[in-house]
């Protein structure tokens, strides 16, 4: 004979457990959504109380124009990002875009045609790893990582391995005018985020990249054009890295064909810190944006302070180790 008694009631404290595991894990979770911004304010105190010299507002001025360029490529790392993939190919396609525009230049060609050059040379080379990548289903790491390869001899080929000068005053002017304290390199790098966040976050496409890098089986079998989407998504990361090419040039008077490999791994690390994940299937402009305004703060940081350059490669490399594990935290 049975009885209400005789059933054993529910354990309250095992749900009680559970829930103080779940909110244990919202915290890091929610700080892990903002690490970008945190990392940033607390490295520019840090840098304010090392050196008075660093909160001025002529070193913020140069220091986000020279974020601007990590910025914009970043930005196009993020395309790649979001479909679950990576570009490894942006530290050539940085200076074969900028190395493009030299060579057109130099030949005596007008600036307008050597900065339209520039960026369909990046995009042709995003098309390419998106083609192989989202058509012929190789490896993105393979073919980014080979690309980088490729691009690296045709630089050298391309300028015999010196710089090319670009006199222009209109680059010039590009890089250090501006309407008031607004540079034009602030304006652009603002347009390329809204341009990248609209697309990403206010469009179909941008519903299909994400979907595409959240799950891929599952966005092949709703009807969403996945190989087409991973072209996209290479082929803006591409051509934004023209973008960044120009402004390169802009900014140094000339094209360096040295490989860009502080940049790569700083674009890969701004993406991770701002909230994307290397899986796929999240994105978020502003926190890449601060990511990016990170590193270089952080390069400029250490050039104040007078710290051997030697060092920033370990504290980029640093950083995105930082980037990796704090990823793990994230929903």
């Amino acid at each position: 004979m049975s009885s209400t008694a005789d059933i054993a009631p529910a354990d309250p404290g095992g749900a009680a457990e559970v829930g103080t595991r779940e909110g244990r894990t919202e915290i890091p979770a929610k700080l892990a959504e903002y690490a970008a911004p945190i990392a940033l304010v607390l490295l520019w105190v840090a840098f304010f109380i090392a050196t008075p010299d660093f909160l001025t507002l002529a070193n913020i001025g140069d220091l986000l124009v020279s974020a601007t360029i990590l910025t914009v490529l970043a930005l196009g790392q993020q395309f790649a990002v979001t479909v679950g993939g990576i570009d490894l190919s942006v530290g050539a396609n940085l200076p074969w875009s900028a190395a493009l525009l030299g060579y057109t230049t130099s030949h005596g060609y007008p600036i307008a045609v050597g900065i339209v050059v520039a960026i369909v040379g990046g995009l042709v080379v995003g098309v390419i790893n998106g083609v192989l990548v989202g058509r012929l289903h190789m490896t993105d790491f393979v073919v980014t990582l080979g690309m980088l390869s490729v691009l690296s001899g045709l630089t050298l080929l391309l300028t015999h391995g010196n710089t090319t000068a670009v006199n222009s005053p209109f680059l010039q002017k590009l890089a250090l005018d501006g309407i008031g304290p607004v540079r034009w390199f602030w304006l652009l790098a603002l347009i390329a985020a809204l341009l990248v966040a609209g697309i990403i976050f206010r469009t179909r496409i941008g519903t299909h990249l994400l979907a595409t890098g959240g799950r891929l089986e599952a966005a092949r079998d709703t009807g969403i054009a996945v190989n087409r989407i991973r072209l996209f998504a290479y082929a803006m990361a591409g051509l934004l890295c023209g973008v960044a090419g120009v402004m390169l040039v802009a900014r140094n008077g000339g094209a360096d064909p040295s490989l860009q490999t502080t940049y790569l791994l700083s674009s890969i690390a701004a993406v991770v810190l701002g909230g994307s994940s290397l899986a796929g299937g999240k994105a978020s402009v502003l926190g890449t944006v601060a990511g990016a305004v990170l590193f270089t703060s952080l390069i400029n940081g250490f050039t104040i302070l007078g710290i051997s350059q030697y060092y920033q490669p370990v504290a980029v490399g640093a950083v995105l180790l930082l980037a990796a594990g704090i990823s793990r935290f994230r929903k």
